[in-house]
């Protein structure tokens, strides 16, 4: 699935519960991430739950497995997978997965604590973009 269509299905989800739920419907979806990835260079520093996001290049496009322990932050992982899955890390760099979390809705009702979250996985993901490009 990609952010397009995450937007689409949103636009048709009046109340925040439909919204809450199709989240978790996003992060059941998302596939499961093998043991071998969910080491502590691939957790996810500063959320509340354990995320772990892995990046590999794959020629100059980055990308992404991740996993959380909580249904609606595995949701989030999926929709930040999404919107970044197999883009150049200048691309990724170029997007601000804030301002689309915020046109979505998102943002105005996640707890601190999962915003929180949310920051650091961007953060990683636009680290790993960074190294990438670096190197």
């Amino acid at each position: 699935m990609n952010i397009a269509e995450i937007r689409e299905d949103f636009s048709f989800l009046d109340d925040w519960e439909d919204k809450y739920r199709y989240v978790i419907e996003l992060g059941k979806k998302l596939p499961d991430l093998p043991d071998a990835e969910r080491t502590e260079l691939n957790k996810v520093r500063g959320c509340v739950s354990q995320v772990w996001l892995s990046t590999r290049q794959d020629g100059n496009r980055l990308h992404f497995e991740g996993d959380s322990d909580a249904l609606i932050v595995r949701g989030l992982v999926a929709i930040l997978l999404a919107i970044y899955q197999d883009r150049t890390p200048k691309e990724i760099l170029a997007t601000d997965a804030r301002e689309i979390f915020g046109e979505l809705g998102l943002k105005d009702h996640l707890t601190p604590q999962r915003s929180n979250g949310f920051v650091s996985m961007v953060d990683r993901i636009q680290s790993d973009a960074m190294a990438a490009l670096a190197a």
